[in-house]
């Protein structure tokens, strides 16, 4: 997430002879595989059932009978100057469109919409998904605007962040979208059923993140002594974001529902525990920044060994965490602005009434932000002397008399 990071400035060559120490490279491969072989127990433990969540699939949450179609906008009108124009349904406030699927496919109709819809730039030539409610007490079927149709557009967009990436990372790259895929896999086929399944937020959380991290990490950056440093470093970082989020949250008494998404998921699904639910969200959220740092981490130990092999560890830890430290504060700015720009609607709506700035603590919404922002700050903030610690433990001293391995990471091209 934050961006701008080099990670490797030594040639391939030089950091290929970078010794190792053989009872680190023991020790950090035996907890690293006494970790997976947890986290493979952990996901066959929670593994879902994959059971049908609500009768009438995607359309349970409309209402009985109501069913989804595809439309193509014909004319947009003018938004109502006023809410009375707007209850008369006058030549104002809506979109005319035909439907393309259906019993009613091919007829010509209007729908009412928001005033920010149609001023989002709407036209004709655009899909917009509508709701069906079908015939009842002698009325007729009706329609209403659901969403506009943005496969294509997000599709495209997609497809650009790919070719970038493709263009300019080349294979390391190609390789670290892959690794995207595999997370977004889990995401969905594991931990989101799992917790429908009513599953502890923390064990789907630690479970998931940990099998997403072991195959992220040696995908982007190879398999390597190096990678698997920062692969510890980033494990002990999610551990203490858990530790830390689990607290806050049972000490700031959240509840986990914000919004009306959440008010609308807790009546269809009893047995969800909403706190375990934004526990899960605080773990998860954090990952993609402590890759960051954590590989950064253990690629600038590797470096600095490269370039001064007799360095004695104390040394080679203090000039690493010179380099952490200005990887924290310039991370540190990415998260809270993250956080900020997703709850940017929030803080407009609490400012316009005009309340106090410690008084947006008691929200709700504004609370599990803040809550989730300072759990990975504190993770992010340890995992960077924690990995720093890890990958000088590993490293050898070539100055030792006696020889020790060298890393070696045949899939990298630098």
């Amino acid at each position: 997430m934050a961006g701008g990071h080099a990670h490797a400035h030594s040639s391939a060559d030089e950091l290929s002879r970078v010794p190792v120490d053989p009872r680190a490279r023991v020790v950090l491969v035996a907890v690293l595989g006494a970790v997976l072989v947890a986290t493979v127990l952990g996901v066959v433990q929670l593994w879902p059932e994959h059971k049908p969540r609500a009768e009438g699939g995607s359309n349970a949450f409309a209402a009985p009978g109501v069913t989804f179609h595809d439309a193509r906008v014909l004319r947009v009108q003018q938004p109502c100057a006023s809410v009375r124009e707007s209850e008369q349904q006058t030549s104002c406030g809506q979109v005319v469109v035909r439907v393309l699927s259906g019993t009613q496919r091919g007829a010509r109709t209007q729908v009412p919409v928001a005033p920010e819809v149609s001023t989002s730039g709407l036209r004709a030539g655009d899909t917009l998904e509508l709701l069906q409610t079908p015939a009842s007490n002698g009325r007729a079927s009706t329609f209403s605007f659901f969403s506009v149709e943005r496969d294509l557009p997000i599709g495209l967009l997609a497809a650009l962040f790919v070719l970038v990436v493709a263009l300019v990372a080349r294979l390391r790259g190609l390789l670290a979208l892959v690794g995207l895929a595999f997370g977004a896999a889990v995401v969905v086929l594991f931990m989101l059923p799992s917790l429908l399944d009513g599953h502890s937020g923390l064990g789907v959380a630690l479970s998931g993140s940990a099998a997403i991290m072991f195959v992220v990490l040696y995908l982007a950056h190879g398999l390597s002594m190096r990678t698997s440093a920062a692969l510890l470093g980033t494990l002990v970082g999610v551990a203490i974001t858990a530790v830390v989020g689990l607290v806050a949250i049972g000490q700031t008494r959240l509840s986990g529902v914000s919004d009306e998404t959440g008010s609308l998921l807790s009546s269809y699904v009893r047995d969800l525990d909403f706190q375990g639910l934004l526990t899960c969200a605080v773990i998860v959220a954090g990952l993609g920044v402590l890759n960051d740092v954590t590989i950064t981490q253990a690629s600038a130990v590797w470096e600095l060994r490269a370039v001064a092999p007799n360095l004695s560890r104390a040394r080679l830890f203090a000039r690493a965490m010179r380099i952490g430290r200005d990887h924290i504060a310039s991370t540190i700015y990415t998260i809270v602005f993250a956080y900020a720009g997703g709850a940017l609607s929030v803080l407009l709506l609490l400012y316009f009434y005009e309340r106090p700035p410690l008084s947006l603590l008691s929200t709700e919404q504004i609370a599990e932000e803040v809550v989730r922002t300072l759990a990975s700050a504190i993770g992010l903030v340890l995992a960077v002397p924690v990995t720093t610690a890890i990958a000088v433990a590993t490293v050898g001293d070539r100055s030792s008399s006696r020889p020790l391995p060298r890393d070696t990471d045949p899939t990298d091209p630098r």
